[in-house]
């Protein structure tokens, strides 16, 4: 308690040092203002004095107590269409937990590919991408979906921690997981809370990211990825048990008891294929991602297979109902008022003359290990995403260009740290690693990650016309 005070007396004072500082030419005394609190509601998330939803509220309070703002545009965030889009999202998960459907598709991969512990890699992996679609909570497919089928596949070998035996196949495992399902996240506009952030973030500068042309930009480089991981992984941190044909037959058991596919889960099966199909081909139906978000949560509610309580018990989807409207909504101040515009050109001059390429590859570079630095994602974007993108625009960079590919890195830093993401402590605090491990690993895979992006994706992002 006493050091939660002492986090938020700090920030008050910063926050009242900024806010009486000479405004810089250029800007408005409002603009300044608002950057102030923007600024102070972003500290406040990343040191976190309070949770992250009241901190947020802070700054939406803090911008009509000083009058910079009317109540009704302070809370104006909360009707956008972004926000509820991934609201409904977080509610449709939760289906594929409850009815056993994300368990079924795990064994089902498990039964096929299962026969070695890279098999078994790959087949967790699969999962994974599965339903990242549609499962924008990376902490409930981790915790929810993929951390059980792991941690049964390790305990049948009696590969665990307390005996000792987590580099059988466990420790192999964890970090196959925990390495992929930040490229998972990088791959789909819905796949990461974050992303419809920084697509929004993107949106107030001019940049319109589609659902479809999100997934095409990604998918070569996150498939790439998604297959060179595991391999790497087991030349280099080998698992000591190589074969595994009996997790094959366990897989085929697990399937058999739970029994053929039941009718909740068939509707939870072809509620993720509409919506995935109407996300890709929305732009041509004149159909808003959100409407298709809100028509795929309606239809469960209607046919039984969710329940209401189970919307009002999604604390995290709430919670991040209220930090991302705020957020949005301060955002969307900044750039009106010319904030976003002003920094991007002082930074920019500072670069003059090194080139767009150069210059989006060193703003990549600093986005992605000033990570270490931060435990929230989201709290990472909110602070440097519309920054770094004015700045990559104003050098000459295709905007639609630095809005995804900034948009893609601000989920492939989160393979770095055991506070890097909301699986990581899940993943890391299942013991299978040491923290010198978890880190040293993390940042080895930077050097495969980062490159794959930046030359197999700018191949493939020159080829389909984004440069």
């Amino acid at each position: 308690m006493q050091s939660s005070r002492a986090r938020l007396a700090v920030l008050v004072v910063l926050s009242t040092v900024i806010w009486f500082m000479p405004v810089p030419d250029g800007l408005s005394l409002e603009a300044w203002q608002m950057m102030t609190i923007f600024v102070a509601t972003v500290l406040g998330l990343i040191i976190a004095p309070l949770p992250l939803g009241a901190m947020a509220m802070i700054g939406l309070t803090a911008t009509t107590l000083t009058g910079l703002l009317p109540i009704r545009t302070a809370l104006s965030g909360f009707s956008h269409p972004t926000i509820w889009m991934i609201a409904a999202a977080f509610f449709i998960s939760r289906g594929f937990i409850q009815t056993g459907f994300g368990r079924r598709v795990g064994y089902l991969f498990i039964s096929k590919l299962g026969h070695s512990s890279l098999g078994l890699a790959y087949g967790l992996v699969l999962t994974d991408l599965l339903f990242a679609p549609a499962t924008p909570s990376t902490t409930a497919r981790c915790g929810g979906i993929i951390s059980p089928l792991f941690r049964s596949v390790a305990e049948a070998y009696d590969s665990t921690p307390e005996k000792g035996t987590e580099n059988k196949i466990g420790a192999f495992l964890v970090q196959c997981i925990f390495q992929c399902n930040a490229i998972t996240c990088a791959m789909f506009l819905t796949s990461m809370a974050g992303n419809p952030l920084a697509a929004n973030f993107a949106a107030e500068q001019g940049v319109e990211i589609s659902w479809a042309g999100w997934a095409l930009a990604a998918i070569v480089p996150g498939l790439v990825c998604l297959a060179v991981i595991p391999l790497v992984m087991y030349k280099f941190f080998p698992p000591e048990l190589k074969r595994t044909p009996e997790m094959r037959q366990m897989a085929r058991d697990e399937l058999k008891q739970m029994g053929a596919m039941s009718k909740a889960e068939w509707l939870i099966a072809a509620t993720f294929v509409g919506m995935v199909t109407l996300w890709v081909f929305g732009p041509v139906l004149s159909l808003h991602a959100t409407v298709t978000a809100l028509a795929g949560l309606v239809f469960l509610l209607v046919t039984g297979t969710i329940q209401w309580d189970d919307i009002l018990k999604e604390k995290e989807a709430w919670h991040t109902i209220v930090w991302f409207a705020v957020l949005v909504m301060m955002a969307g101040q900044l750039n009106s008022l010319g904030f976003i515009n002003w920094f991007g050109d002082q930074v920019g001059a500072s670069m003059a003359g090194f080139g767009w390429i150069v210059t989006l590859a060193i703003l990549l570079l600093v986005y992605f290990y000033s990570h270490y630095l931060m435990a929230s994602a989201m709290a990472h974007i909110s602070a440097m995403y519309s920054a770094f993108l004015a700045i990559a625009i104003g050098a000459g960079a295709p905007p639609m260009l630095a809005a995804i590919v900034l948009g893609m890195f601000s989920n492939l830093y989160m393979s770095t740290t055991h506070y890097s993401s909301g699986p990581a402590p899940i993943l890391f605090g299942a013991g299978y690693m040491s923290l010198k491990q978890w880190w040293k690993i993390g940042f080895l895979f930077t050097l495969v990650v980062i490159p794959v992006f930046m030359v197999i994706g700018g191949a493939w992002w020159k080829l389909i016309g984004l440069w």
